[in-house]
């Protein structure tokens, strides 16, 4: 099944928030306010402005299950990511990444394993993962990876 399909609601509620990137290359990122990796966000807009107009999205998944930190509420989180980071691309409701709440999106992009061949649970904030046009997984990121990396550029360009 694709990716694209899964059913998770955008921020602000609407449903089917990954309908929109369906038959993009996507970066899907789990995201947090208050974390050291937070500065991420400024990357992964550059990543959107970058290649947003040749069929490339990044897509923001907020998650609290890291020490915490993403307390916010749904306006909390887009006032705080618009304001501070310039924001565009798209973010999803808040979910549970890892763990027996886990979302059944993060049940599907979990078993895939990174170049390390780190598989299984989220490590931690901003782990990446790259989706092709046809909602497949791509390529699994370490968190600490910055969203401009080469070998993440490398494969969005290859993927577009």
């Amino acid at each position: 099944m694709s990716i694209y399909a899964t059913p998770i609601a955008t921020l602000n509620g609407q449903p089917n928030a990954l309908a929109a990137a369906d038959g993009k290359v996507t970066l899907l990122v789990n995201v947090a306010s208050k974390c050291g990796l937070t500065p991420q966000y400024e990357q992964l807009e550059g990543l959107q402005k970058t290649y947003g107009d040749r069929g490339f999205t990044v897509v923001g998944v907020p998650c609290n299950q890291f020490l915490g930190q993403e307390p916010g509420t749904s306006e909390e989180i887009a006032t705080f990511c618009s304001t501070t980071y310039g924001v565009t691309f798209p973010l999803t409701e808040k979910i549970d990444v890892n763990g027996e709440n886990q979302h059944p999106l993060y049940a599907s992009l979990t078993p895939v394993a990174d170049a390390e061949g780190e598989k299984g649970d989220i490590r931690w904030n901003f782990e990446k993962f790259l989706i092709g046009r046809d909602g497949a997984v791509i390529a699994r990121f370490h968190p600490k990876t910055s969203p401009d990396d080469g070998v993440i550029t490398s494969a969005i360009e290859s993927a577009l």
